[in-house]
């Protein structure tokens, strides 16, 4: 195997010196640069397998290095050093694509997880690409943006911010990230932090020494130390106290947990994602969540697309779910009948593809032989398109929402009856978020026919 190179952008002799050394006794070739003129030259012309940035060069700075090599050579993983305390300076260049950041005054050991880690991503990107085919399934353009995003954020240890619905797949898409990063052999450790107990809750983040209170018997080990060498998911994190997002902070900003009754820090080494179903900035301005601490976790933001805004992806959905179903229950394969998928494709999901999981593994197990029939299938609702279905218009109550009278309708039934179906067709687009393959099933119709509609009676733009 060829030797990995790394290429050092700093302009101060010393510190080149120092990575250099500590870089070869890693093993590793190294090549320097002292500008960004001559960092870009070295890049295009060694192709490293990780660069190291210093932030202030003498004729630019090292976010345009990271944003050049980002356009340039995307395979290629940058670290920045930044000074001790700059934080915005960290930001910025993770947002511009930077693999992660060291501060200085630079700790060795540090360094070499950085660099050990950077050297662990897979330089075919392809791979990964085919993979996430496989894991996040479905077709629609949000599904596929996703899966796209997944695979860079995968190369980064950015701190990733994950919001959606609850049931949408916010801790799927947190593994995913795991998964196909360089920490993928290490832990992935996913709590709920709406579901500890605010006087646990330290305790269970950082760990605490024995004696250091009642009922402290033994040491305990907490999460970020539990999640070293991997990653550590918040789900719930706007349930934090306001108490405990300060020690976050810290511990975030450190890269550095004090264990409760600890007389030292202890440094920790995690990629921190975290996800909500509440709307965050909402959650700062309500002075429930701190606003700097809003800024260090959500440096990278991923929505994840609740399942009614890709209504078209149920069946290839459905069928996988069945499938893992039945094999992790060890029974013979099921299949789902087009009079179940013709159901389902017509239902609003309020709870996501968590309720399509629960809904069809219900069914499975009501369901008579291998066969899954619309009969099986058991709604939130009276019928399939939920509880909105009680409150749709009928021909007269849209008839006099549009302020017909009945005498004016006598002198014009055509347009009478099409202002109507335009307010019954516009309800059920809203309905259906304005998927019409969705529409045309809640209606009854085809396809075909509610595109024909759609265009007499001026609703198509």
């Amino acid at each position: 195997m060829a030797t990995q190179s790394v290429l050092v952008v700093d302009d101060e002799p010393d510190i080149r010196e120092l990575l250099e050394i500590t870089l070869s006794r890693m093993g590793l070739a190294t090549h320097a640069a002292a500008t960004l003129a001559q960092a870009r030259d070295a890049v295009s012309t060694v192709q490293p397998n990780l660069c190291l940035t210093d932030m202030r060069l003498p004729d630019g700075n090292g976010i345009s290095l990271v944003e050049y090599i980002q356009r340039e050579y995307p395979q290629i993983p940058v670290a920045m050093i930044t000074a001790h305390g700059s934080v915005e300076t960290a930001i910025s260049a993770l947002k511009a694509g930077a693999f992660d950041f060291i501060s200085k005054p630079i700790e060795l050991d540090t360094l070499r997880r950085l660099v050990s880690t950077a050297l662990q991503l897979d330089v075919d990107t392809g791979r990964t690409d085919r993979a996430m085919d496989r894991d996040l399934i479905g077709s629609a353009p949000s599904i596929c943006a996703l899966r796209q995003q997944i695979g860079k954020l995968a190369r980064s240890q950015a701190p990733v911010h994950i919001h959606g619905e609850s049931g949408s797949g916010k801790e799927v898409v947190a593994r995913l990230i795991h998964q196909h990063g360089p920490r993928a052999e290490g832990p992935f450790v996913a709590v709920n932090c709406g579901a500890i107990p605010p006087e646990l809750m330290e305790s269970e983040l950082f760990g605490h020494v024995r004696g250091s209170f009642t009922g402290a018997s033994q040491d305990k080990v907490g999460l970020f130390q539990a999640a070293a060498a991997g990653t550590l998911f918040l789900d719930e994190v706007a349930d934090l106290p306001l108490a405990m997002q300060v020690k976050l902070l810290r511990a975030i900003q450190e890269k550095a947990v004090r264990p409760v009754g600890a007389s030292a820090e202890q440094p920790t080494d995690v990629r921190l994602l975290s996800a909500t179903h509440k709307n965050l900035a909402a959650e700062v301005d309500a002075g429930r969540f701190r606003n700097d601490l809003y800024y260090r976790i959500n440096v990278i933001d991923v929505h994840v697309p609740n399942l009614r805004e890709r209504i078209d992806d149920v069946p290839a959905l459905a069928k996988a779910i069945v499938q893992r179903i039945c094999a992790s229950q060890g029974s013979d394969a099921a299949q789902l009948d087009d009079s179940a998928i013709d159901a389902l494709c017509g239902y609003t999901f309020p709870g996501n593809v968590r309720e399509l999981e629960n809904m069809l593994e219900r069914a499975l197990a009501l369901s008579d032989g291998n066969t899954v029939s619309a009969g099986d299938l058991q709604f939130a609702s009276s019928a399939p398109g939920g509880t909105q279905s009680a409150t749709r218009k009928t021909p007269v109550d849209a008839g006099r929402s549009r302020g017909w009278s009945t005498a004016e309708a006598y002198g014009n039934l055509e347009g009478y009856l099409e202002d109507i179906e335009r307010t019954i067709i516009s309800d059920a687009l809203q309905e259906c978020r304005w998927n019409k393959t969705a529409t045309a099933r809640l209606l009854g119709i085809s396809f075909r026919s509610l595109r024909y509609r759609l265009q007499k009676l001026g609703l198509d733009d």
